[in-house]
């Protein structure tokens, strides 16, 4: 029960901190788009490996945290299970 309340609390907590992220989506597209058109791509490119690095991240570690999960699920439960015999 005390790791899905931890669970539960990281979720809701990069739920809410993802609001305030999302706002600078248009910023980063206004900067490549004006930086494109002038010729300089090299400022576009950084933001876009940027926004690629973050991306990335995000879906390694979401995986992660379930693995890591199930993993304590299943030894919290072979444990029960031996102290039942």
């Amino acid at each position: 029960m005390k790791t899905f309340r931890i669970i539960l609390t990281t979720t809701v907590f990069l739920l809410i901190s993802c609001t305030f992220s999302m706002a600078q989506c248009a910023m980063c597209r206004a900067t490549v788009g004006s930086n494109l058109s002038e010729g300089r791509g090299v400022i576009g490119t950084g933001i876009n490996d940027g926004i690629l690095y973050l991306l990335a991240i995000t879906y390694l570690s979401i995986p992660t945290l379930i693995f890591i999960w199930y993993r304590s699920a299943k030894k919290e439960m072979n444990l029960k299970l031996k102290l039942n015999r």
